[in-house]
């Protein structure tokens, strides 16, 4: 599994990212992904990259993401610094919509005189035989539109409102929710089809959707395109694959969609780290989201064809090299590697994450627009790469328990007397590691010649000393 590089992220946001991670001893992971999937909830629909050179085929940069990490390790903490880009920008965006409300109702009164000034000569004209028709369509036409207020996340809702906010805001709109596995079971309960069907089809944020429901009448939703972040424990999480893996309700790609999930190693080193926050570095990240929210697609460069409602960017003769190369090696291991469908099924879904991740990285690192360049490339590549293991690591839970027990184990070794009993792990009450999951892998890393077993009869029951293998570097 690899560990977060520093590289990986845009450059304007680096300084940032970095420096919450310093000061709150957690992860680096855990702020990337979040400000990752930020990013992508606030470009949304503004403009979407077309990842071949003459093919029309349209990905918008939506994301899921997710990080795993035990209770109380700052998972919560690290992701709402940077939600807190997207709760300035709401706040923002509520000022001025209560400062276009009162100019609002002010033109709705004059507008409503208007329309009752004209209905006096509808009726005079009537009474006269004259023609009214004109006049009529004046006491039933204003053309005083009650504003929409700009929304960029939500938490706790029901379908059918994120349909309405969805209606108001068709650029997208970010669903947080601190554990996201209450989202998920709570769309296996018998009677929201529906509402799976609809978060799964808001995922590549082009679905078209109208709602015909009693109350709400008519909702028509432009395009559904809905960003989704939170954390996941690993012990619910695993549970929760292990039902969609059996052919549950779950079976059906919604868990895969969470394209940027994160499951990284505690640091093992702690510091208590006091300092006041990069304010600079800050600044520097929030000029970045607002730029993005108020970006103009044909200052980036971007094309658009009548009847095609987003605008495009392709990728640069480089970064088309870097990307057909990566999606060539995907596509043969998908094809050529025997591996678990549930695996491939998360995997095929990079087709459209890399140029998502080349895309951002392009639209934040370069305010100058253009086509998406060789350096937004490489970082997208080398995020799929970080991924992917991070992805193996999760499904390696469900599909190879004992490998998974045998990987937990490795770690724990040297936290463990030499020689050492089984007793001596299941005792701990270390994840993975209960007796059963104890003995298979201490039968696994046997297997591997990690470690050697040597059977000792005396008074009482035989017992089994297992010793490391100096040679292997097994936990250390």
């Amino acid at each position: 599994m690899e560990a977060f590089a520093p590289e990986l992220l845009p450059e304007a946001l680096a300084p940032w990212l970095l420096d919450v991670s310093e000061r709150m001893q957690c992860p680096l992971d855990f702020p990337a992904v979040g400000a990752m999937v930020c990013l992508a909830a606030v470009v949304g629909r503004q403009v979407a990259i077309r990842p071949k050179r003459q093919d029309d085929w349209t990905v918008t940069p939506n994301l899921w993401g997710a990080v795993v990490a035990r209770p109380s390790l700052l998972k919560s903490p690290a992701l709402a610094e940077p939600m807190k880009m997207l709760d300035r920008l709401e706040a923002q965006a509520r000022e001025r919509h209560e400062a276009e409300t009162e100019r609002y109702e002010a033109e709705r009164i004059i507008a409503e005189e208007r329309g009752k000034n004209a209905r006096k000569r509808v009726a005079e004209a009537v009474k006269k035989g004259m023609p009214a028709e004109r006049l009529a369509l004046e006491a039933v036409t204003s053309d005083v539109e009650e504003p929409r207020r700009r929304r960029y996340r939500t938490s706790d809702t029901t379908v059918e409102k994120v349909g309405e906010l969805l209606r108001d805001n068709p650029r997208g709109l970010l669903i947080f929710r601190d554990e996201l596995v209450g989202w998920l079971r709570a769309l296996d309960h018998e009677g929201r089809e529906g509402s799976r069907a609809f978060y799964l089809e808001s995922w590549n944020g082009s679905g078209r959707f109208t709602w015909d429901r009693i109350g709400r009448g008519t909702v028509e939703i432009e395009a559904a395109c809905l960003s989704v972040l939170g954390g996941i424990q690993p012990g619910p999480l695993g549970e929760y694959l292990a039902a969609a893996t059996r052919g549950g309700v779950g079976d059906d790609g919604l868990l895969q969609r969470i394209q940027l999930l994160a499951w990284p190693d505690v640091p093992k080193a702690w510091r208590n780290v006091d300092t006041s926050p990069d304010s600079e570095a800050r600044r520097a990240a929030w000029a970045v989201f607002e730029r993005l929210d108020a970006l103009d697609p044909a200052s980036t460069g971007a094309e658009a064809e009548d009847g095609e409602p987003v605008p495009w960017l392709r990728f640069s003769p480089e970064a088309q090299e870097i990307f057909d190369s990566w999606r060539a090696d995907l596509e043969r291991r998908l094809r050529g590697e025997d591996m678990p469908p549930a695996l491939e099924a998360h995997l095929a879904k990079y087709r459209s994450l890399m140029p998502s991740l080349a895309l951002l990285v392009h639209l934040t690192d370069n305010p100058e627009g253009g086509p998406v360049g060789e350096t937004a490339a490489l970082r997208a590549g080398a995020w799929c790469t970080y991924l992917e293991s991070h992805a193996r690591r999760l499904y390696a839970q469900i599909l190879s328990p004992e490998l998974a027990a045998a990987r937990e184990l490795t770690r724990r070794l040297k936290k463990l007397p030499s020689p050492f009993q089984a007793r001596d792990v299941y005792r701990k009450g270390w994840r993975l590691l209960d007796l059963k999951g104890t003995t298979a892998a201490l039968e696994v890393l046997e297997d591997l010649g990690h470690i050697r077993g040597e059977r000792t009869v005396g008074p009482g029951r035989p017992t089994t000393l297992y010793h490391v293998n100096p040679k292997t570097g097994c936990g250390a």
